[in-house]
Order: C-alpha cells, then sequence, then structure tokens
C-alpha cells in the first residue's frame, strides 16, 4: 500500500486554512517529498512525519511557495544529528538556488546533500521509479511521475507441485533469482506464478498551463494531482496556471482513474471551490485539503485525514 500525504494544498501563499504545496509520498517505509513550501516542517510535524526518513526531494520549480521550507527541513535534520545523505533534485537552476540557500546565515549542514538537476529523466530506485516531465509555467519547471515496478504474480500451488516445489530455500531463492535448477529441469519463476500486477502509478505536474506533455506521462495513471489553481480563464488572467475545467479535460485526455485539483487560489473558499468544480467537471475527482491521505493499491484506493 502507497500512501500520498497532502501536506500542503494551497497555491501562492498560505491560508488559515491550508498551507503551499508539499505532497509527502510513504512507500516501503521512506518518504519522498514532492516539493517543500514554507511551513513545511509545521505540516510535518503535525501529520506525525520524521523528517529522517526524507531520502528525496523532488522541487516542481523555483517560486517561493514550492520551496521556501527547504531550509527549516534542512537545519532540523542538521540539529537532530542526521548523517546520511541527502538527495535534492529540481530543474535547471537547482544547483545554484540551493547552493545560495544552504550559504545564508550562520548555518551548515554536517551531513552530504547532493543536488542533481533534471530534465526529461528516467531514475530507477528499489522497487520504483521516478520520471522527469517538462511543463510549461514560463520558467524552468518539471511535472513528476512515480511509477511502482510491477508487482509477480501470486504462487500457484497447483504449478509448484507439478515441479515439486514446497515453501522452503528453493522457492526463496526462485523468488530472488527468478529462476532455479531441480532434478535436471530449469523452472522460472514465471513458470509457477499468476500475471503480475501492475505497479501504482502518480502524476504531479507541479504548475502548469494545460500542456500536452502532462497528457502524455499521465497516461493511465492511478492519481493524477493536477494544479487548478483558478476556476475560470478570467481569474487566471496571463499567468502560466491551469483551471479547474482545463484539468479535468487533461485527466479524461489522459484517462487517469482519479483526479486530484491541486494548488487552489487563496480567493477561493473550499464549499464555493468544491460547488463550481461539482459544475465543471464530468470527471473522477477530489479536492483535497492539508493532511488528508490517499491510499493506493492496485484494486483502488482510500481517502482519509491523519489530522
Amino acid at each position: 500500500m502507497l500512501e500520498v500525504i497532502f501536506l500542503g494544498t494551497g497555491g501562492i501563499m498560505p491560508t488559515k486554512e491550508r498551507n503551499v504545496p508539499a505532497i509527502a509520498l510513504r512507500y516501503n517505509g521512506e518518504i519522498i517529498l514532492f516539493d517543500v513550501g514554507e511551513g513545511t516542517m509545521r505540516q510535518m510535524n503535525r501529520a506525525k512525519l520524521s523528517p529522517m526518513k526524507i531520502e528525496k526531494i523532488f522541487i516542481t520549480h523555483f517560486h517561493g511557495d514550492h520551496y521556501l521550507g527547504l531550509m527549516a527541513l534542512i537545519q532540523t535534520m542538521t540539529l537532530w544529528k542526521r548523517e546520511k545523505p541527502l538527495h535534492i533534485y529540481g530543474p535547471k537552476y537547482t544547483f545554484e538556488f540551493v547552493q545560495n540557500f544552504l550559504k545564508s546565515g550562520f548555518f551548515r549542514p554536517d551531513f552530504p546533500i547532493h543536488v542533481h538537476e533534471l530534465g526529461e529523466a528516467r531514475l530507477k530506485f528499489k522497487g520504483y521509479e521516478i520520471w522527469s516531465f517538462k511543463v510549461e509555467h514560463g520558467i524552468p519547471a518539471l511535472g513528476y511521475v512515480f511509477r511502482e515496478n510491477d508487482r509477480r504474480g501470486k504462487f500457484l500451488p497447483e504449478k509448484l507441485a507439478e515441479y515439486g516445489l514446497n515453501e522452503g530455500p528453493l522457492l526463496g531463492k526462485l523468488e530472488r533469482e527468478g529462476k532455479i535448477e531441480l532434478n535436471g529441469r530449469v523452472i522460472r519463476l514465471e513458470d509457477v506464478t499468476g500475471p503480475k500486477k501492475r505497479g501504482v502509478k502518480i502524476v504531479y505536474t507541479g504548475d502548469t498551463e494545460p500542456c500536452g506533455r502532462v497528457r502524455l506521462f499521465g497516461e493511465n495513471a492511478d492519481l493524477l494531482i493536477h494544479e487548478a489553481t483558478y476556476l475560470s480563464p478570467e481569474d487566471r488572467g496571463e499567468s502560466y496556471h491551469t483551471t479547474v475545467e482545463e484539468a479535468c479535460e487533461m485527466a479524461e485526455k489522459s484517462k487517469a482513474k482519479l483526479l486530484a485539483l491541486f494548488h487552489r487560489a487563496p480567493r477561493y473558499s473550499f464549499e464555493e471551490y468544491f460547488s463550481k468544480a461539482e459544475e465543471l467537471c464530468r470527471y473522477n475527482f477530489i479536492i483535497p485539503q492539508d493532511f488528508d491521505v490517499v491510499k493506493l493499491s492496485g484494486e483502488g484506493y482510500e481517502l482519509s485525514s491523519i489530522c
């Protein structure tokens, strides 16, 4: 089970009801952070998430509401005697901006920080991949895909019996190595298991105006977290953002299973925004609020709150 924890769901500036963007993915004991707006450390404290479990931070772009919480997070890690490295990923200029950040004030981190500038990339980690893709926001900006590796199917008892396999070291070796030899016969993992289960796919756009690459990379996502800052083109004006209706159209075109409308402008109350979204959106959507949690598996999703 993978958890998507919305630490901040508003855009542009914090309000009394919601903080600026930060999304935590909790997967196999690791926390992966996407954006780190001001106040993210406080939000993590309220959600009882430890910053020491964060190994990777992915920043979509360098507008203040998406990265100004980084310094507080790093300082807290230093105060708590962190030793393991922290990896920070982002678009062009990430190295320059992070270095300037770390040189400000009478403070230096005591643990390694590795900065990675990305274009459109595919990064492989244990059990999952993260892809970056360019979006349209008037400055260097990225969206991200979290893609869990496909999982093997269940062992089939009738096939195990046919090959003379029982629970024990041989079965463990088969699972680790993919094939074994028994009584002069090569047995492959796929010979004794059912169909593979598709891994969970989550797409986060960051800030962008409607963009064809979102449709491409968001195809068949289990969860598409799409910015939907404004309710109308008139409200948007000349800014590089997406409206609720456009985000819903993008979810429909990409055939995402669930749409999360994200980065709501401060001018809108939840009630106003939800009412308009119901009117405009024919797609399966949610409007997450701070501390909402979406639990995802191959079978579907559950929505809850931790605060």
